[in-house]
């Protein structure tokens, strides 16, 4: 079966176009989209999922949105800075609720915000409030967990900051979809020993006995 198509089958899988139905079309956004909308932003950014494998890689796939992420702190921040070119929706399991000067504040329990530009215009960007521990990313999959952003990401030429592959796979074992079991098979040839052996350890110590400790 070919890979590309087993996600979009014309243009969109199932659950993608149940989504879409709900809550409104979304805008394929590239790294550069995001690299362009926050110039000038003052605060600190990167992206996880599929664009930061295809980074790391080089090997092209496609691609669903941007996970852009940064941390709680900053949201008013980037409130602000996008005010006068995009509207920012909390979204809390489903609910969405706009983020405006008369009611700024994030809700503590979400951990998202979609960004468009007006109601009638699709969603470009789904922005992953990540907490933080002492200036330190909490990594969501163990909470216990905490490391310096700079041994976690990577910045590539043109400026875009990435999580590092062996973090965005070990978010990835948990569903095992099929695109994450392809995203496995594409990226293990790239990564250090050390990667590696990191990764394995980290996907046994969040689930044990899983699949793909045989082939880590």
């Amino acid at each position: 079966m070919d890979e590309e198509r087993f996600w979009y089958e014309d243009g969109l899988d199932a659950e993608e176009l149940e989504f879409q139905r709900r809550y409104g079309p979304w805008k394929r956004s590239t790294p550069t989209d995001a690299l362009a909308m926050l110039r000038g932003y003052g605060g600190e950014w990167w992206l996880a999922g599929g664009w930061a494998l295809e980074a790391f890689t080089g090997v092209r796939r496609p691609h669903g949105d941007v996970d852009l992420s940064l941390w709680r702190r900053d949201i008013e921040m980037l409130r602000l800075h996008l005010k006068d070119r995009y509207h920012l929706w909390s979204q809390d399991s489903g609910q969405l609720r706009p983020l405006t000067d008369e009611a700024p504040e994030q809700p503590a329990t979400s951990e998202q915000i979609w960004l468009r530009k007006h109601a009638l215009a699709p969603w470009e960007f789904d922005v992953i409030i990540n907490p933080e521990r002492n200036g330190r990313w909490v990594f969501r999959r163990d909470r216990e967990l905490d490391f310096a952003l700079a041994d976690i990401t990577w910045l590539a030429p043109d400026g875009v900051r990435y999580l590092n592959p062996e973090l965005v796979l070990a978010y990835k074992a948990k569903a095992a979809r099929a695109k994450d079991e392809h995203d496995l098979r594409t990226t293990l040839p790239f990564l250090s020993d050390q990667q590696r052996t990191w990764l394995a350890k980290m996907v046994e110590h969040l689930h044990p006995g899983h699949p793909w400790l045989e082939r880590l």
